[in-house]
């Protein structure tokens, strides 16, 4: 299978565009929700960059551990510095744009390519799937003289969402044996591990406290942006063409486990991997960017790291473990997310065993008919504040039957389904619960965010959308729906009649309430914490007819998805509020309370694509052609903020500027399940 190449040539732009080396960045993770990311220039611009950021067990959660390497060749006693020194001034640091020629994507893997004095070099990053460790490997390509290789890395030993202001652990511990090195902060801390592979391999203890180094993306958002890194010194090797190449490896694992794997050996590895992927994912898929979003999806997919207690569950049921990363850099595992995510992110890359698993996963945590909202990081038990994941569990579960019919899994899980329902029809935690008196489904609790449009700043709840929500109740219907077919299907019409009475009442009372006339749309709230009805235009009516059984009725989809078309619609998803609304934001940048300000009220968000495309298909059935071009947009975001994946949110007006997480599970998910439906 011919391999992914997405290919950013530099030269040409690098005299009047230096600044789009520090906006565009890469991803690369290892299985665990650990990873490596950074700028193309290799600039920490955020707290999250680094070549090894570890995915440790609890209470350690997500550690960086090797922020930067700075590489420099020695050859005739003159030093050329391929990444320059670190200093506070990014401007000064802009790493290797004096020498980068191209930097690519090779089956996703990032790869550089500098030509220095005639000698033209190549380095490539791969992190081991399963293991925290980074080979980083530099090739000789041309050149016909042997050059000294220097890398010196810089530590630092700090949670990954922790302030790039944390103080450093300083000193380290230093274990060396034979060409073999140790750095930890203290004996019960995790170490890590380093040592270089190549010719005349070395390191020179060279101690440096590079100090107050600028984050300018910690700036911009409002958040402490200098912070200090520790060098132990630096490891140097020979490049000549007899021996052209030298990896860098970097791990928190054992000894052992590093030694398992040569360089060569791990990216074979890891080419396979990807190209088992691309194989077994859906026909539609296997090619142009949808095969790119294929590699993209795997991002998201990982085995979380200390949930001891979860593995043991799994395995004494013939289970594995998995869940799915909400987002890059600093999400965790978010029910919400992942049940929206489920399809685009397995099913249609055919890991139909791992979306079994991590239903079942998500089943077990169910309490008092809820499943959880988030698992905070460096924790193992979850939290519930949450009035929609848990509807949406039944809409990845009914895509999964969909996809794999496994009857097994649905009986195990039905006795779950039921009590979920008896909840919400008796009440149950954050005022959750539905009204006796037209059969729809209310919530909210002071100072909680219960919906998707879930943003807070200390006690301010932005967004409280308190009362009966227009896709909480028509997730309600098809939650309803649902487990009145597979009741039928399993146990016969009696079990289903209860729910079906509960959907038809649900269905009468809200085409009854949410229809606001004057609009040709539906209200984004009924029966509000004053008593009223929310006429702001949102995208959140969409899920009326989006879902498996639409509750709203066929005679009002065409007028909806118009004014949705008309006032929400861009190349890059849906505004989250309509223009002219006086809540309306056309940016989302500043600090953390002008950000959350703008995050529902205007950013767009590109995972609302999927629901539009659906309600598109239902109002023209067969226009796939027309559904496809909704898509076109995104083709051009595989190049720029997160190269190879889709960002979390935009801007709600041109130029669209990609904002939030460079990558979101439910943008590529649910890009990558509509590009699979609208292939011809």
């Amino acid at each position: 299978m011919k391999e992914l190449v997405r290919s950013l040539p530099w030269r040409a732009e690098a005299a009047d565009q230096p600044e789009s080396l520090l906006s565009r960045e890469w991803l690369v993770t290892n299985g665990l929700g650990g990873y490596a990311s950074g700028t193309l220039a290799g600039v920490l611009t955020r707290r999250y960059h680094g070549l090894l950021i570890a995915a440790l067990e609890a209470p350690y959660g997500r550690r960086v551990m090797l922020p930067d390497v700075a590489e420099s060749i020695k050859e005739n006693g003159d030093v050329i510095d391929i990444s320059g020194e670190e200093t506070a001034s990014d401007t000064l640091r802009l790493h290797g744009s004096k020498y980068l020629t191209e930097f690519r994507l090779e089956g996703g893997l990032p790869t550089w390519r500098f030509e220095i004095s005639g000698v033209v070099l190549e380095k490539r990053l791969v992190l081991l799937h399963g293991q925290n460790t980074v080979h980083v490997t530099y090739r000789l390509l041309h050149g016909d003289r042997t050059l000294s290789l220097r890398l010196r890395p810089s530590l630092q030993f700090r949670p990954h969402e922790a302030p790039v202001s944390t103080p450093l652990h300083e000193p380290l511990i230093v274990t060396a044996i034979a060409d073999e090195y140790e750095f930890s902060p203290a004996r019960e801390d995790p170490a890590l591990r380093m040592k270089v592979i190549g010719s005349s391999p070395g390191f020179t203890f060279d101690q440096r406290h590079i100090q107050q180094i600028l984050y300018r993306i910690e700036e911009s958002r409002g958040y402490e942006s200098h912070g200090d890194l520790w060098s132990p010194g630096y490891f140097h090797v020979e490049l000549s063409p007899e021996a052209n190449e030298a990896t860098l490896i970097a791990s928190t694992e054992e000894w052992y486990i590093i030694r398992a794997l040569s360089p060569a050996e791990a990216l074979a590895a890891e080419r396979k991997r990807r190209q088992a992927l691309l194989a077994k994912a859906d026909l539609k898929a296997k090619t142009g960017m949808g095969a790119e979003l294929v590699l993209a999806a795997d991002q998201f997919v990982i085995t979380p790291r200390g949930r001891s207690q979860d593995v043991a569950r799994a395995h004494a049921s013939g289970d594995e473990i998995r869940t799915i990363i909400a987002g890059y850099h600093w999400f965790t595992d978010w029910g919400r997310d992942t049940m929206i995510s489920l399809e685009g992110l397995t099913l249609n890359t055919g890991r139909d065993v791992e979306a079994g698993w991590i239903l079942r996963t998500f089943a077990y945590y169910i309490r008092d008919g809820l499943i959880p909202n988030m698992f905070p990081e460096r924790e193992n038990e979850g939290l519930y504040h949450t009035a929609d994941a848990t509807l949406w569990f039944f809409h990845a579960l009914d895509r999964y039957m969909e996809h794999c019919n496994d009857r097994i899994t649905l009986a195990l899980l039905l006795p779950k389904l039921r009590d979920i329902i008896d909840h919400h029809l008796r009440g149950t935690r954050f005022g959750i619960g539905v009204d006796p008196r037209d059969g729809l489904l209310r919530q909210g609790q002071k100072d909680y965010q219960l919906t998707w449009m879930d943003a807070k700043v200390d006690d301010w709840v932005v967004t409280p959308r308190r009362g009966k929500a227009v896709e909480i109740n028509a997730l309600w219907y098809n939650a309803l729906r649902l487990l009145e077919q597979w009741e039928r299907e399993e146990s016969g019409e009696a079990a289903a009649m209860p729910y079906s009475e509960h959907a038809e009442r649900a269905r009468r009372s809200f085409n009854e309430h949410f229809w606001y006339e004057e609009g040709a749309y539906l209200y984004d709230i009924v029966d509000g914490e004053s008593g009223g009805n929310d006429p702001a235009l949102r995208p959140n009516q969409l899920f009326s007819f989006s879902l498996r059984y639409p509750v709203l009725d066929e005679s009002r989809w065409e007028r909806v998805l118009h004014v949705c078309q008309e006032k929400l619609l861009t190349p890059f998803g849906l505004r989250s509020l309509a223009p002219g609304s006086p809540e309306y934001k056309p940016k989302y940048y500043g600090d953390l309370r002008s950000r959350d300000a703008a995050y529902h009220q205007g950013t767009v968000w590109a995972w609302l694509i999927g629901p539009f495309i659906n309600c598109w298909l239902r109002v023209h059935p067969g226009d796939r052609k027309g559904a496809r071009r909704l898509l076109e947009g995104f083709s051009t975001e595989l190049d720029r903020f997160g190269i190879g994946t889709i960002a979390e949110i935009f801007d709600a007006e041109e130029p669209y500027q990609s904002r939030g997480c460079i990558a979101q599970a439910w943008s590529v998910a649910e890009v990558l399940r509509c590009w699979v439906e609208t292939a011809e």
